[in-house]
Parts: structure tokens; C-alpha cells; sequence
């Protein structure tokens, strides 16, 4: 059967201008037929990343109007002009990303994010999506709900990325993760926990840092605090340990911070640079052969594995919230705004949608 037999309308939260800035809204499209090789999903669930906030404040490349928003998302294949498709009627994750497919070293082709650009074409806060066959990864493990289903994908392949193909973090190590309370951050101490290492994470806030503690942390950091260095330093002296690794969101003085606290030929791994675009590496790591890796988003084969090792382990995604509908988006990038979220915030798509 065809998707334009079944007549299907898609409702999408679409990218719009907005002077210099740009904003969402509803709009509802005509589905086209399946070409060779694609799958039509009805997505239940979709979750926002900050890349989606980047998109409203202009500071993100290759933005397109009238993309459709969104990274992460669960559902089902509903259709597919594979025969027999093992997948038909199953819930599936998307691979927030296309052109990395097995390299440890970077993309094989022309790379891109799922949502909000030109490139590919594909956003997931919309009912239906027709992806390539090869863009659905596996059956979403049956644990999981379609909300932590969809937190899972980009969070997950960024996180194992950083912590096991970067920083190979292994059983008894010691690791600090920076600015708890995102998607990746918390996966990435979901991963070291479940691993068996010993994890010290920081945040502005307490509150998360007692939510981190809840999850297997052993101690956190308030970074506001001047003085939680040596707060970690006198902590990590009383144990006997030193820190293997840091894996880090935030980028600028991270390692004049650690290099101190970090074992000769120690690893920091950034993901990303939220507090400044640049890190200081001086004579100083050298001299402690300190290594600092970049590390973005990850390889599909790399989602796949992290994904078996959620399943082996039982991990479930964080979810701080889930927005009742796509008309209720708005609410999302509102709490994205606030930095208050502790965990993914997801959207069910599956519902009666009215307007923004």
C-alpha cells in the first residue's frame, strides 16, 4: 500500500522567520509516496536538544525555513517498500544524524543533523516521517517507553562517544563529568556507572547535584563555588585517587582546572563549548602528557552499540518533563531557556494537536 492511498496529512513544527531571529509553528503537509528503500513512521514521542533553541536565536549553521524541528524521536513503521520488512508494525529509533556510519575517526560522506537544516531534509517533531531504511537503527528495547525511547539517540550516541571511543573509560577508573543536568552529561554517568566507575560530576545547582547522587554519582560540585577544585582535590586525596579522565560540555579554563587533579597522561574529552569557544592548553598538560580530544555526536555503529549496552544494563534515559502535543512545544523551548531541566524534555506527538 502506498502512502498517498492512505491519504495521510502530517501536522510538523516547522522553522519560521522571525526577523533576525526565527520561530516555530504548525503547519500541516500532504505525505508523498515511499520511494525504494524507505520507511513511513508514525512518530509517538520527539525530544528537544539546545541545538533546537540555537536554531530560535540564529546561532546555528545551515538553518532552512520551513525544515521541521527536532533530532530525537521514537515510533512505529506503519509502512515500508522493504518486503517483509522485520521491522513493520515494530517501534523503532531515528538516528538523529546521516553520513557517519562506522569510522572511529569522523563522517565517510557529507555529514548532517536530523532537524532544522537544509541538510538532510528529515526533523522529527512531526507525525509521520519517511526516512531511509538504513536511518532506523533498531527495535527500541521493550523497557523503555516511547518518551525515554525518543530522549535516547542523540543523547546516547554523543555520550558513548565521549566516554568509551575517546576517553575509554573502563571498571574502577575515576571520572568528572561537567554542567549535570543535560542529556548528554547524564547519560554520560548513566554509561561510567554502569561500566562500575567512579563518577564526580559538577553543577550550578544543588538541587542537581543531589539528583546526580540519586543516579550513582559519589560527590558533585558546585562550579559557582571559586573554590570546588579544591574541594575535588581534597576529596580525591582522602580516597588515594586521582582523576583518569573528565569528559566536559563547558570548554575554557577546564584544563588549567584539571590538569592538577588528573593522572599523568590523563584525558579530557569536550563535547562542547558552553562557556567559551576555546580551551588554554599550556606547557604545563604537555609536560603531564594530559590529551584533550574533541568529540561530536558519534557513528551509527557506535549509536548501535550504546544502545545494546542501555538494553544490557537496563539504563532508562532521563526525562525531566513531557509536553502534551506539538501545539505545546513552545513550553519546551521555554524551559530549555530556563536551564532548570534535569533530563531530557519530551514532547508526545501521538496527540490531538489544535495550534501553537
Amino acid at each position: 500500500m502506498s502512502v498517498k492511498a492512505l491519504r495521510l496529512t502530517n501536522v510538523a513544527l516547522v522553522v519560521k522567520p522571525a526577523g533576525k531571529l526565527y520561530e516555530p509553528q504548525l503547519e500541516t503537509r500532504q505525505l508523498r509516496d515511499l520511494a525504494e528503500g524507505e520507511v513511513l513512521i508514525r512518530i509517538t514521542a520527539a525530544a528537544f536538544n539546545h541545538r533546537d533553541l540555537w536554531i530560535l536565536k540564529n546561532q546555528y549553521p545551515g538553518i532552512a525555513v520551513g525544515s521541521v524541528f527536532g533530532s530525537d524521536a521514537c515510533g512505529t513503521i506503519i509502512n515500508s517498500s522493504v518486503s517483509d520488512d522485520p521491522l513493520l508494525h515494530k517501534r523503532v529509533f531515528i538516528a538523529p544524524m546521516t553520513g557517519w556510519y562506522s569510522s572511529p575517526d569522523g563522517p565517510e560522506s557529507r555529514f548532517g543533523i536530523v532537524g532544522g537544516g537544509s541538510f538532510p531534509s528529515l526533523g522529527t517533531m512531526q507525525q509521520f516521517a519517511i526516512v531511509k531504511r538504513t536511518e532506523v537503527v533498531i527495535a527500541l528495547p521493550e523497557y523503555l517507553s516511547d518518551e525515554e525511547g525518543a530522549a535516547w539517540p542523540l543523547a546516547g550516541v554523543t555520550a558513548w562517544r565521549a566516554v568509551f571511543t575517546k576517553a575509554n573509560v573502563l571498571a574502577g577508573q575515576n571520572v568528572l563529568i561537567t554542567g549535570i543536568g543535560g542529556g548528554v552529561a547524564l547519560t554520560a554517568l548513566q554509561l561510567c556507572i554502569a561500566k562500575g566507575a567512579n563518577v564526580y560530576v559538577t553543577s550550578g545547582s544543588q538541587i542537581k547535584i543531589q539528583k546526580a547522587k540519586a543516579l550513582g554519582a559519589r560527590q558533585g560540585f558546585d562550579y559557582t563555588n571559586a573554590s570546588w577544585t579544591r574541594s575535588l582535590k581534597k576529596l580525591l586525596e582522602s580516597e588515594g585517587k586521582v582523576l583518569d579522565s573528565v569528559i566536559d560540555s563547558a570548554g575554557g579554563s577546564i584544563s588549567s582546572q584539571i590538569t592538577p587533579l588528573l593522572k599523568p597522561g590523563g584525558v579530557i574529552v569536550c563535547y562542547g563549548m558552553t562557556a567559551s569557544p576555546t580551551i588554554p592548553f599550556s606547557m604545563r598538560e604537555v609536560l603531564k602528557n594530559i590529551e584533550l580530544k574533541g568529540s561530536t555526536m558519534g557513528s551509527l555503529s557506535e549509536l548501535k552499540a550504546a544502545t545494546e549496552f542501555m538494553a544490557e544494563h537496563q539504563i532508562r534515559p532521563v526525562v525531566e518533563s513531557v509536553l502534551p502535543g506539538l501545539e505545546k512545544a513552545q513550553d519546551g523551548f521555554e524551559k530549555m531557556r530556563s536551564g532548570k531541566q534535569f533530563g531530557k524534555i519530551v514532547v508526545r506527538v501521538d496527540r490531538p494537536v489544535s495550534k501553537l
